[in-house]
C-alpha cells in the first residue's frame, strides 16, 4: 500500500478523533440553545472554569488564595491536602449546579421574554465575569490536570497496524476515551430530550416562554436544569481538553472552534454536534495533509500552503451558510410576514 495513502488513513483517524473534542464543546451549546434559542458565548469559559475549579479542589487549592493573601499579608496557598480524582469531579459537579442556578437566579431570571440579542449579550458579559473570577480563585499560571486517564500511544492499534499494514498508526488514548464518552453523552443527551417530559419541556420553552409559562412549564426551573446538564458537559470537556493540553486560560478558546461545529450539525441537534464535529476534525486534518505536502499539493498546483488549521473550518462553514444555513440536521426555520 502506497505511503501516502497509509499517512492518510492515520491523518483521517486521528481528525475523527479531535472532531470528538470539538463535539464536547459544541453540545454544551446546543443544549443552551435549545432551551432559551440563544448561542451561549460563555460556553467555552464554562468549560475553563469548570477545569480550573476541578485542579483547584484536586491540589487543595485555597480559593482566591492570591487576593486574601494580598489584602492580609498572609502566605496562605494550600490546605495541605490533596483530594481523590472522582471526589474532586463530584465537587467540581456541584459547583456547576450551583453556578447554574446563580446564573438563573441573578440573570435570567431577569430577562424572560427578551429578544434574543439581549440574552446573547448577556451571555457575553457572563463569560468576561466567569474568566475574571476564575483568576480571582485559581490564579492565572498553567496548572496540569491529571485525573487517571490514559495517555501516550495505544499499543494495540500500533501493532495491529503494523501487522497489517507494515506501518502503526499514532492513536492517543486520551482521544478513544474521548469518543467513548462523547457517544455516551450524546446517547443520554438525546434520550433525555426526545422521552422524557423535562426534555420536551425544554423545546417548549425554547419556542416561546410565555406560551410555556401559560401552560404551567416552569421557566426557571428549566433554565436552571439546562444550565446545570451544559455545566456537566463543560466539564467533561475541561477535563479533556485540559488533561490533553494542560488547564490555561486559553482554553476558553476552543468555543471559537465549536462555532463552525454548530454551523455545520445545527444549532438544535445533539447528534448534529458530534457529526458536525467529525466533519471539521477529518476535514481540516485531511486538508492540512494534503495542502503541506510537496508530493501532493506541490505537484499537483505547483506550491504548498501551511497551517490550514486555522481557517479551514470557517470557510468550510461559510459554505454551509451560503447553502444550508440551518446545517445539516437543524430545524428549518419558516417565518411568515
Amino acid at each position: 500500500m502506497p505511503d501516502q495513502l497509509l499517512y492518510a488513513m492515520e491523518v483521517t483517524l486521528n481528525g475523527l478523533m479531535a472532531g470528538v473534542m470539538y463535539s464536547l464543546v459544541a453540545l454544551g451549546f446546543v443544549l443552551i440553545f435549545k432551551a432559551s434559542g440563544i448561542f451561549n458565548y460563555a460556553q467555552g469559559v464554562l468549560a475553563l472554569f469548570a477545569a480550573l475549579t476541578l485542579v483547584g479542589f484536586q491540589d487543595g487549592q485555597v480559593p482566591f488564595a492570591h487576593l486574601i493573601n494580598a489584602v492580609f499579608g498572609t502566605e496562605i496557598h494550600d490546605f495541605g491536602w490533596r483530594l481523590p480524582a472522582l471526589v474532586a469531579i463530584a465537587l467540581a459537579a456541584g459547583v456547576m449546579v450551583l453556578l447554574a442556578i446563580a446564573i438563573e437566579r441573578f440573570v435570567l431570571k431577569h430577562l424572560v421574554n427578551q429578544e434574543p440579542i439581549i440574552l446573547f449579550m448577556a451571555t457575553i458579559g457572563l463569560a468576561y465575569f466567569l474568566e475574571g473570577l476564575g483568576d480571582l480563585m485559581w490564579g492565572a499560571d498553567i496548572k496540569k490536570l491529571d485525573v487517571g486517564l490514559p495517555q501516550g500511544i495505544n499499543e494495540t492499534i500500533d501493532e495491529l497496524t503494523y501487522n497489517a499494514f507494515g506501518y502503526g498508526f499514532f492513536i492517543d488514548n486520551l482521544d478513544i476515551v474521548a469518543t467513548v464518552v462523547a457517544a455516551l453523552l450524546v446517547i443520554s443527551l438525546t434520550l433525555f430530550s426526545q422521552f422524557t417530559k423535562y426534555g420536551r419541556a425544554l423545546r417548549a420553552v425554547a419556542d416561546d416562554h410565555q406560551a410555556a409559562l401559560s401552560v404551567g412549564i416552569s421557566l426557571r426551573f428549566i433554565w436552571v436544569m439546562v444550565w446545570s446538564i451544559a455545566g456537566i458537559v463543560a466539564l467533561v470537556a475541561g477535563i479533556m481538553w485540559g488533561a490533553k493540553s494542560g488547564v490555561q486560560f486559553s482554553l476558553s478558546l476552543i468555543a471559537l472552534k465549536a462555532l463552525p461545529v454548530l454551523m455545520l450539525g445545527g444549532f438544535t441537534s445533539i447528534p448534529g454536534a458530534i457529526v458536525g464535529g467529525l466533519i471539521i476534525g477529518v476535514g481540516e486534518k485531511l486538508f492540512e495533509f494534503v495542502m503541506s505536502s510537496p508530493d501532493l499539493a506541490g505537484s499537483w498546483f505547483g506550491f504548498t500552503i501551511g497551517a490550514t488549521e486555522n481557517w479551514f473550518a470557517y470557510v468550510l462553514a461559510l459554505v454551509f451558510l451560503v447553502f444550508r444555513p440551518q446545517g445539516l440536521f437543524g430545524e428549518r426555520i419558516i417565518e411568515r410576514v
